[in-house]
């Protein structure tokens, strides 16, 4: 079990948000994992949003696993294209596979509008890594190393793993916004039982978050049926880079469904 108990990091405030970070902002974005099906599911989502005007891209990011990468990529002005024609990682392994796909692309890169979270191996604690701080490979490659799947990644001097171990989401480390909005792709009709689960925890975590946040909007996207179906029932195809490739068209029709819904007046 992780400590549910918040760490002070360099950079890093109490509750976990990054101090660049302080104050009240118009947006805020919140990926959750669920391997290169939850890629292609944020990717898909966040561009079809980006459509209709949302400005994901100007604003602050909070990746978890699969989430980070979606964070780093859209910060960055990263097209779907460019991860479309990688390969299901191989799993298990020991090779750090992930660090060396993030290095691919997104080289050195920092962006101070992106953080991951990742749970430190040593004291099960979850840390916010700021990417302002860090390069970007470094928080994507701790935030999703999968404990069985894939080895923990070093930042500094300490070990990391998938920050899902905490929480799919960390909707209770985001930053302070007038609206927030989580596209979660292991909750609703993902995966059965396990998606139902996802969903049901995360509708806590979003009604906790309304009561300490009073005016501000916080709105979940989770998969539809459709795109569910292509995640179908074994955890494993969550890594099946043909079915990812599959869902992203679909994800970005869905996103613009919501952009239309959500549309904030400073974008129209």
């Amino acid at each position: 079990m992780v400590s549910q108990e918040h760490v002070t990091e360099d950079g890093v405030d109490i509750d976990g948000t990054p101090r660049l970070l302080e104050g009240r902002h118009p947006l805020t974005m919140i990926y959750g994992g669920g391997g290169v099906f939850g890629i292609a599911y944020g990717a898909g989502v966040a561009h079809g949003l980006e459509a209709c005007g949302i400005p994901v891209a100007s604003a602050p990011s909070l990746g978890t696993s699969a989430g980070s990468w979606v964070a780093s990529a859209i910060a960055l002005g990263l097209g779907y294209d460019q991860f479309a024609d990688t390969e299901s990682p191989p799993v298990p392994t020991r090779r750090p596979y992930l660090y060396e796909a993030a290095c691919e692309l997104f080289g050195d890169a920092t962006h101070p509008l992106v953080a991951a979270s990742a749970v430190c191996l040593r004291t099960t604690r979850r840390h916010i890594l700021d990417g302002g701080r860090y390069p970007l490979a470094d928080l994507v490659a701790a935030s999703s190393a999968v404990p069985g799947l894939f080895p923990p990644h070093r930042i500094d001097d300490r070990l990391y793993v998938d920050g899902g171990m905490w929480s799919a989401t960390s909707v209770d480390a985001s930053v302070d916004a007038e609206q927030v909005i989580v596209i979660a792709p292991l909750a609703g009709p993902v995966m059965g039982p396990m998606g139902r689960t996802a969903g049901f925890m995360l509708g806590r975590e979003l009604d906790a978050w309304r009561s300490r946040h009073p005016g501000g909007t916080i709105t979940m996207i989770r998969p539809n049926k459709a795109i569910a179906r292509h995640a179908g029932r074994n955890p494993m195809n969550l890594f099946d880079a043909e079915r990812a490739r599959l869902v992203y068209p679909l994800a970005v029709e869905q996103g613009q469904r919501w952009g239309e819904r959500l549309r904030m007046p400073a974008a129209a």
